[in-house]
């Protein structure tokens, strides 16, 4: 399995990180894509390492973390880090209105760029969105020019929006919200192609049914996998198998 979105470097793994990475090994975890909140992120995750695990670095700064002004060399330090060959993918970006509407303009000047420096560096952009469904397909919309390729991280849009952001080149990121029970995002799910869909976790955030309430990790990720081999009726490891080829070709790991 690839987890597609965790923040493991984060400090409130730092007193067990160790332990977290043997679980994750256990419960077959290969590969862990870690999307950046800010530029301070990337020394964080360049401390970790794990002999079961890969860890793929991405770059780009978190709606919620866009300032009033962004910096005069915004652009330029987001294509020097996502032009390297050790960065898998571009954010994550994206927008988010439930904390606040008071920075859309910036959120959106924001996002726009991290898709312009995706389509440049041809990876993905890890999409970031909160209340915010109607103008995040529309700034994909636009930018797409047949280049622009991503994930809308932590899926949990209808059935409608879903197959618009596949129309539009997105794939889906499934994690521990498909396992709520009164979400409904598992009905949806099962209305849309399993093979644009990819596991992630959000670690340490959005843990999975039966772990909800705690730190979220990589190993808890069987969980969502379980689920989806119960909406799709078919055995854990071919969704394994499925979700994990369609994220080593969409990040080229």
């Amino acid at each position: 399995m690839i987890d597609t979105h965790s923040h493991i470097y984060l400090p409130k793994f730092d007193e067990d990180r160790d332990a977290v990475n043997e679980r994750a090994a256990e419960a077959g975890v290969r590969g862990i894509l870690m999307p950046a909140i800010d530029f301070d992120s990337i020394p964080l995750m360049e401390k970790l390492s794990h002999p079961g695990i890969a860890f793929y670095k991405m770059a780009g700064v978190h709606p919620c973390d866009v300032k009033e002004e962004l910096p005069n060399d915004f652009e330029e330090k987001l294509l020097e880090y996502c032009s390297r060959d050790d960065f898998y993918g571009v954010g994550e970006s994206g927008l988010d209105y439930y904390w606040s509407t008071e920075l859309v303009k910036q959120q959106k000047e924001s996002f726009h760029l991290h898709c312009k420096v995706a389509k440049q560096v041809g990876k993905p952009v890890i999409i970031h969105n909160r209340e915010s469904t109607a103008d995040m397909l529309e700034i994909i919309e636009q930018e797409q020019d047949g280049s622009l390729k991503g994930i809308w991280h932590c899926f949990n849009g209808t059935a409608e929006e879903g197959r618009r952001a596949i129309d539009l080149g997105l794939h889906l990121g499934i994690g521990g919200v498909v396992t709520f029970k009164n979400a409904g995002v598992d009905k949806t799910v099962a209305e849309l192609p399993l093979d644009k869909m990819m596991l992630e976790t959000d670690a340490p955030y959005l843990s999975p049914t039966p772990k909800r309430g705690k730190r979220n990790e990589p190993a808890f990720m069987k969980f969502t996998a379980e689920k989806l081999a119960d909406i799709f009726e078919m055995s854990l490891e071919e969704v394994d198998e499925k979700t994990t080829e369609t994220a080593k070709r969409l990040f080229g790991v």
